[in-house]
């Protein structure tokens, strides 16, 4: 990947802001709102019990003790912490029209973290290829939300493949609190993360936002073409007007596909998938309701 100028990227990352403005205010901070704030309780004081109070809140221990009934007292957690655990290997920088998978990462990332800091919670920021390539710590604010598009935008991975296991083994351990997670991936070539997968879903609210690109399931005929393989750096020849071999493609990649949604549905992960270039409103709208009706 060629090196953004600091001019392109403030520009990339002032189209992000733009764009996803009309999205946070008239879509994402309600729909966020409802679906993720008041889920978190924390202890706060026991008291003695009054007619009125749910006698499902009596802690049985002090009442045993002080020989009078006392409750538990629970506030609601006034802040989240929203991790943003985001895939920038090889295979993220392809986009068969004006988008690429990379940029389509960056500006859903954008959007749900203007919809936490509209909501007061922290946000934070771990970027991930074969090894975890760079961490920022939630915080609040606007010009940290812009930080960290500017860093899903112009950070150069080190590394070209695809392991999703270092980095949810990263967020397991610098994350001691349940926190609200948004895995955003490909998982074109993420192997063997089904046990990382599960145990991340048991400690945080896990949601997988599974990013693609139209052309990957259906490829045009255009003839004699060199496919080049971002990740292992191999390039083959592909003859697309064979009927055959587009068949075969978009049979290997809904396998790929099928098998992903399995594994997610198997973790009890929600998953959102997006394309390139193309709105995803509708999308989150879905799974935000969806979420709303299982509460």
């Amino acid at each position: 990947m060629n090196e953004i100028s600091h001019k392109d990227l403030l520009k990339k990352v002032r189209r992000i802001q733009i764009t996803t403005k009309h999205a946070v205010n008239d879509v994402f901070a309600g729909q966020y709102h409802s679906t993720f704030k008041g889920r978190g309780m924390e202890f706060d004081e026991v008291r003695e019990y009054v007619p009125g109070d749910d006698i499902r809140s009596i802690d049985w221990n002090v009442t045993a003790r002080s020989g009078a009934p006392h409750i538990k007292k629970f506030v609601e957690e006034r802040e989240m912490t929203v991790m943003l655990v985001v895939d920038i290997s090889a295979s993220n920088l392809f986009g068969s029209g004006s988008q690429l998978k990379r940029d389509l990462a960056a500006e859903v990332a954008a959007v749900l973290a203007f919809s936490a800091i509209r909501n007061n919670d922290r946000i934070g920021l771990i970027l991930f290829s074969e090894e975890v390539e760079k961490y920022i710590p939630p915080k609040k604010g606007t010009r940290h939300v812009l930080r960290l598009v500017r860093e899903m935008l112009s950070h150069k991975p080190q590394g070209k493949g695809t392991n999703a296991v270092p980095a949810l083994d990263y967020l397991n351990h610098i994350s001691t609190r349940k926190n609200v997670t948004f895995l955003i991936s490909d998982f074109m070539f993420s192997d063997n993360y089904e046990k990382l997968l599960k145990i991340s879903a048991r400690r945080h609210d896990l949601i997988s936002v599974i990013i693609g690109d139209k052309r990957e399931i259906a490829w045009p005929k255009i003839g004699l073409i060199n496919w080049h393989d971002a990740e292992t750096d191999e390039t083959v020849l592909v003859d697309t007007s064979s009927k055959k071999v587009r068949a075969k493609l978009a049979s290997d990649q809904q396998a790929l596909s099928t098998s992903i949604d399995e594994l997610h549905r198997k973790a009890g992960i929600d998953t959102i998938r997006l394309f390139a270039g193309e709105s995803y409103d509708k999308q989150f709208i879905k799974f935000f309701r969806q979420r709303a009706q299982r509460r």
